[in-house]
């Protein structure tokens, strides 16, 4: 008799059991309207959420109707979801529950009535598998500014995803906040994954804001080529946003020192059509080793036009198990890099990551800061190649071929003038580029394996270079028979390291470390060789007496006419040898002068480029 009694209380209660749990299969699930958790005994997935939701307007007015779109995102295993549930909520109180709902499939959705209003949520009808949903939310007559849509899916009974944040709307007129499209939760213990409505903008850096620009000036709004870096202190945190093109990632970084490693970094990686917002720290210069505590809060990102853009926040001060952030309050050097990325592992930056000229402290003053891609040894090694080996040498080189007979009869410290000036600035030559050789050494601390052929040509002339004055120290005397040998190997050896010279420094302005705007940085430099050229080929041709200006003057008739008759007097004008030298040599001095000037404006402009990079 007890046992039948048992078996009647079972049979009572089977059907109260297994309405609970079709009940959910059904999405009736006004329990969970509160917190849109279902009450699946899991917790929910650490994932990132293969869906996305979207709106076709960022902008209402009262009792407008904005259609709602969730679907599946293109990657992921599972093509499909089962269970979901809609809210709106308002951006101010994220508890409370906005607006209505219309359906446009009742065949896989239904109203639902949570915080007491009819209509203010839709779920699934069944746990059949769907690709999409769409559904119309209309606008309550007294609306909040701006409105929120947050969502919980279910592929199954142990994977879900919890109060999704979703796109924001905001009433005309009104400023929206960040976009949020998909992402984790919205609580305060994760950060909600976001998109952003509009780009970024420079206004405001120095007064509200510090920024970190790339070229100086630009504005991220209007300028695509802009990389960008802003940050400024929000209560306990820090709010940062960063943007610029890139294939596959932007980053930024704090440092203590201008030299990557051991830094706390943070990076925008695209995926797909997709932005992931990772912390990470670099230990040196290798991968970056993301951080598995997630400690970004308030994350949104943006793609449009090849640009990356995201922005966060993060606490000042983190837990002490957090090793590898900095604290925020103190002063760092700024970092920021970009590159590719494949399959979520970035690549080596493509550029020199553009550093900020001094540490900043990040909760400090708002400050539009100024930064350099290029080491400061790196820009005085370009520096002091250029001077040189396109100024110095060629003046050099002009001096001994076609000034030897200008002076004859002056000395310098017992020397001829044209000797004197050759040696020295082709001594200046030798130390410039003596200190330009140690100079990437120094910055390196060994040798740059990235640099291709550019530092192996760069050994090769810093040895003829040092071999020519030791030549020069065992030249035989002018009368000798063994002269003609030497002055062939001095000048065949003197005219290799020149070309070999060349090629580098042409190299070196398209190096990571000093990457000179192209293409006219190379257009310029090429002027450069191209105008010696053009100067040696004409006091060549003068010399070898094509060009003899000082025999135009024999032949020239001079007629005077007579005021009061049509007789006309000819006069012929000869001048002595000495005049005839004379005026060769004004010639000359002629054709230096304008070298020398156009050279050192040519210069003058590329040294101010590299000043500037």
């Amino acid at each position: 008799m007890e046992d039948l009694t048992k078996m009647r209380i079972v049979l009572l209660l089977l059907p109260l059991c297994l309405e609970t749990v079709i009940c959910y299969s059904n999405g009736k699930v006004e329990v969970a309207c509160g917190d849109m958790t279902p009450q699946h005994d899991h917790v929910p997935s650490p994932k990132d959420p293969p869906f996305t939701i979207t709106t076709d307007k960022s902008q209402f007015s009262p009792e407008d109707e904005i259609k709602v779109t969730l679907s599946m995102a293109s990657s992921g295993k599972k093509r499909y979801f089962k269970g979901f549930l809609i809210e709106a909520r308002n951006v101010g109180n994220l508890r409370e529950i906005v607006g209505s709902f219309k359906l446009i499939n009742s065949d896989i959705s239904q109203l639902l009535q949570c915080d007491n209003k009819v209509n203010s949520a839709v779920s699934h009808t069944s746990d059949s598998h769907k690709t999409e949903v769409q559904v119309i939310w209309v606008a309550p007559p007294d609306s909040p500014s701006s409105v929120q849509f947050m969502l919980t899916v279910a592929q199954g009974y142990k994977e879900y995803w919890v109060k999704i944040a979703g796109p924001v709307v905001s009433q005309r007129g009104v400023v929206p906040p960040p976009q949020t499209t998909f992402g984790g939760s919205t609580g305060a213990e994760t950060t909600a994954f976001s998109t952003l409505s509009r780009s970024f903008t420079s206004e405001g850096c120095g007064i509200r804001k510090s920024c970190l620009r790339d070229p100086q000036g630009c504005d991220p709004q209007n300028d695509t080529a802009c990389h960008f870096l802003s940050f400024r202190a929000e209560g306990n945190g820090v709010m940062f946003e960063l943007s610029g093109p890139a294939d596959g990632y932007v980053s930024f970084a704090l440092s203590l020192d201008k030299w990557m490693g051991n830094d706390d970094a943070y990076l925008c990686i695209k995926d797909t059509d997709r932005v992931d917002i990772k912390a990470a720290f670099l230990v040196g210069r290798t991968h970056p080793e993301i951080s598995s505590e997630n400690i970004l809060k308030d994350t949104a990102w943006r793609l449009s036009d090849g640009v990356i853009q995201c922005s966060f926040r993060r606490d000042i001060n983190l837990q002490p198990d957090n090793g590898n952030r900095f604290i925020l309050d103190q002063m760092y050097y700024l970092f920021m890099a970009h590159g590719r990325a494949e399959n979520g592992l970035t690549h080596r930056h493509d550029r020199q990551p553009l550093i900020s000229t001094y540490q900043k402290v990040v909760t400090g003053p708002p400050e539009d800061l100024t930064g350099s891609r290029s080491p400061l040894l790196i820009k005085y090694h370009g520096a002091f190649m250029l001077i040189a080996w396109m100024s110095t040498v060629s003046a050099g080189v002009i001096m001994a071929r076609y000034f030897k007979p200008d002076w004859p009869e002056r000395n310098i410290l017992g020397q001829k003038v044209w000797f004197q000036l050759h040696r020295m600035l082709m001594t200046l030559t030798v130390l410039l580029t003596l200190v330009g050789f140690v100079l990437p050494f120094m910055y390196r601390g060994g040798w740059s394996k990235r640099a291709g052929i550019h530092p192996y040509l760069g050994c090769v002339v810093m040895a003829l270079a040092v071999i020519q004055p030791v030549m020069a120290l065992f030249r035989p005397a002018p009368d000798a028979s063994r002269r003609y040998i030497f002055n062939w190997m001095h000048f065949g050896t003197g005219t290799i390291v020149q070309i070999i010279a060349v090629v580098t420094i042409f190299l070196g302005i398209h190096q990571q470390a000093l990457l000179l705007p192209a293409p006219w940085s190379t257009g310029v430099l090429a002027f450069i060789v191209v105008w010696f050229v053009l100067a040696d080929l004409v006091l060549e041709v003068h010399r070898r007496g094509v060009l003899p200006i000082g025999k135009y003057f024999k032949n020239v008739k001079i007629y005077t006419e007579h005021i009061n008759s049509d007789d006309k007097e000819e006069i012929m004008f000869v001048p002595d040898e000495n005049e005839t030298s004379s005026m060769e040599s004004c010639f000359k001095n002629i054709v230096l002068a304008v070298y020398l000037c156009g050279n050192l404006g040519f210069l003058t402009v590329l040294l101010s480029t590299i000043g500037s990079v």
